[in-house]
């Protein structure tokens, strides 16, 4: 799916990213590396391959697009150091040819300093021409507002009562909310108003929902 905002196009991506062409840049949000360290070490039954898998998804997109930065919109990773901070630190090495930035979120709780010691830099917003990232959503008049935070998600009823929830984007008049890439993460069900577009991702596939 395609959009075109400022004169910029704007993929995007059935993984929950955004790619923004003639910056060469892409956009992810949420994460949420090491979460599932996070909740297998308090005692719950969560198959460790989930954790693979964000890394798995995180070099296909990288891989499809090329980017020449990488800008995460915030909570990257999940908690405290646990197991999985090892793997990451090995992971940002390979892709040394990245430039990666984060915008602080609220999971964010491990120092900035260590995290720009892996070659991360960090900071509370982006600013991109007239486009405004940040983590927690803001409203804006200037700039065009990408954030992610609230995971969004829709919910489709069938009229034989079928039921289904999909991550999606959701794109207001002067704003647009990444789903969440990681895969342990959850969804917000969204009621979106009028002048309000949603679009939902089913399997490889991004569905602009009427």
């Amino acid at each position: 799916m395609n959009l075109k905002i400022h004169d910029i196009n704007i993929e995007l991506h059935y993984s929950g990213a955004v790619f923004m062409k003639q910056m060469n840049t892409l956009i992810i949000a949420d994460v949420h590396l090491g979460k599932i360290e996070h909740f297998r070490k308090h005692g719950s039954a969560i198959p460790p391959i989930l954790s693979l898998k964000n890394y798995i998804e995180l070099d296909r997109v990288i891989n499809h697009f090329q980017p020449e930065t990488l800008i995460f919109l915030g909570d990257l990773f999940h908690s405290t150091k646990n197991s999985d901070w090892q793997r990451f630190t090995k992971w940002v090495k390979l892709h040394h040819h990245l430039k990666f930035r984060l915008v602080i979120g609220n999971h964010d709780v491990i120092s900035s300093r260590e995290i720009e010691n892996l070659g991360i830099e960090t900071s509370t917003e982006v600013y991109l021409q007239d486009f405004k990232l940040t983590h927690h959503p803001e409203v804006t008049e200037d700039y065009f507002n990408i954030c992610g935070h609230i995971h969004p998600g829709f919910h489709l009823k069938g009229s034989a009562k079928q039921s289904l929830k999909l991550a999606c984007f959701y794109h207001k008049p002067q704003q647009l909310i990444l789903p969440a890439f990681g895969a342990f993460t959850g969804k917000f069900i969204i009621s979106p108003q009028e002048n309000e577009h949603v679009y939902a991702i089913a399997e490889q596939n991004v569905l602009k929902i009427l």
